[in-house]
């Protein structure tokens, strides 16, 4: 499970950082992205999956979470 950091670039779209991998994508999809609660199965650009357990109140930008390969 490796640590992300998910931060909003000037457009306002969430980008997904993996320092390890030296991976960056923007999200294309989230799960639950409501006023209440943020996660679950989160899309990037690059069609990969990843999942993080639903979090209430949803976090502030930037943050640092872990995160599930989709398909583990």
């Amino acid at each position: 499970m490796p640590n992300v950091m998910i931060r909003k670039n000037d457009a306002g779209d969430l980008l997904f950082y993996v320092a390890k991998k030296d991976m960056e994508e923007t999200i294309a999809t989230v799960e639950f992205d409501t006023a209440d609660t943020w996660g679950g199965a989160v899309t990037l650009t690059d069609d990969s999956s990843w999942y993080i357990d639903p979090i209430s109140p949803p976090p502030t930008f930037p943050t640092t979470l872990r995160f599930k390969r989709g398909n583990e």
